[in-house]
């Protein structure tokens, strides 16, 4: 089908025609102004009032800790969150000060050195300890066992005359990953 020609007289009209259309009166357009800018306020301030972690808050984790290698050594995701004192010494250093400024419900990865964490290993932990002491029970490496002060200690190696305990905690001399979810928090 052919395509009907308009004259540019014609053409000219239309196009003013169809401007009219879109002129805006100023009042609309003050209030579409007005609209968006109380949008944009009411997105700040509810964006603005979801709580942050600060020193001295009661807070509750979820987390899951490994290794820089990936494996997993402790997680209490799909248990009971951990509460504490942010900021204060009732866990490991990095641990306590890495929620410090997350927000309610935001999850974070941390990387926590050894020196924020349990520490180098401490060579006077590790100790070795006459085999007779053990008497007739049976010892083996991986085993752990309790020393008369309440410290809790690992077997790494048996000979015929001595048994080598460590007393190190078993993440002392590692970095340290956790995955970090806040779910509560208590000013």
């Amino acid at each position: 089908m052919p395509e009907e020609k308009i004259p540019e007289e014609k053409h000219e009209e239309k196009h003013e025609e169809m401007q009219k259309g879109f002129k805006m009166k100023p009042v609309y357009a003050a209030a579409i102004v007005l609209a968006v800018i109380v949008i944009i306020s009411v997105a700040y301030l509810v964006g603005a009032s979801v709580p942050v972690v600060a020193a001295g808050d009661n807070v509750s984790v979820y987390y899951t800790g490994s290794y820089t290698n990936g494996t997993v050594f402790n997680s209490n995701v799909g248990l009971q969150p951990l509460q504490f004192i942010a900021g204060s010494n009732q866990l490991i250093l990095g641990f306590s000060n890495g929620v410090i400024g997350m927000k309610l419900n935001q999850t974070k990865n941390i990387t926590i050195p050894e020196n924020e964490a349990y520490g180098p290993v401490d060579p006077s932990l590790i100790i070795d300890v006459p085999l007779s002491e053990f008497g007739n029970q049976s010892v083996s490496v991986g085993e752990y066992l309790s020393s008369n002060s309440g410290s809790r200690g690992v077997i790494e190696a048996v000979n015929s005359t001595y048994v080598k305990v460590n007393f190190n905690n078993p993440l002392a001399g590692k970095t340290l990953v956790f995955q970090i979810k806040v779910v509560s928090i208590h000013k």
